[in-house]
């Protein structure tokens, strides 16, 4: 049974009447934790690019970008966003079902965000309700202020991403205490990590983006003090 198809059958179960309560109890272990990422992604996907009033070519684009789609799942996929726009359940449900999914692993949670960030850029603007859309989402996740501010930074293009924000440290921390912020972050981001915390293999491509900034924001501050 492919990804697809159990996401299609997870999605028509909610699409049923089954409560989300009883869909996400069923995905809390592998190899489903990865169907249960994959519906994250698009249930809050959807309903996060309405949240500037539209759903564009592009944003719908950006999620083929972390999930590929083979030709021979281009129906089931298109079942699943179908699927996805009839639901009347609140992103806050789905957020906060989630969020119990993946209670003993932040890191999960801060990859979704991190897919949902890749979305909302997508038509190039970061819209303002957008960003409220991904704040509360966050602060449903649990994940810390500096750690939603360094996601922003590095998507947002307002101005030049700040390095230490980007590795989520203050400008005065210790150079070896950023030093081992680098390194943890480097060492998250490998994709045996990434793997190992029930991501789809697709959604690894986040990863490529992730750890070039993080290397470029340690090689600033490095060669800073040099």
């Amino acid at each position: 049974m492919s990804l697809w198809t159990r996401i299609t059958d997870a999605l028509a179960a909610l699409a049923n009447g089954e409560s989300l309560a009883t869909v996400f109890d069923h995905l809390r272990t592998p190899p489903e934790r990865s169907v249960g990422f994959a519906i994250a992604v698009i249930a809050l996907g959807a309903k996060m690019a309405k949240a500037d009033g539209q759903v564009t070519r592009d944003e719908v684009t950006a999620f083929r970008e972390v999930f590929h789609i083979a030709p021979d799942d281009e129906a089931g996929a298109a079942r699943v966003f179908n699927l996805a726009r009839q639901d009347v359940a609140g992103y806050q449900d789905y957020a906060r079902r989630i969020q119990g999914m993946f209670a003993q692993d932040p890191g999960t949670l801060a990859d979704l965000l991190e897919g949902l960030f890749h979305i909302a850029m997508a038509d190039g603007f970061y819209h303002p309700d957008e960003n409220l859309f991904l704040e509360e989402v966050a602060a449903i996740f649990g994940l810390p202020d500096p750690q939603f501010r360094a996601l922003r930074v590095r998507f947002v293009p307002d101005a030049r991403p700040d390095p230490h924000a980007v590795l989520g440290v203050d400008p005065g921390t210790p150079h070896d205490e950023i030093r081992a912020a680098w390194r943890r972050l480097v060492r998250e981001t490998h994709p045996d990590s990434m793997m190992a915390r029930g991501v789809p293999e697709e959604a690894v491509k986040l990863a490529e983006k992730r750890l070039i900034d993080i290397n470029r924001a340690w090689d600033e501050i490095n060669g800073a003090t040099r």
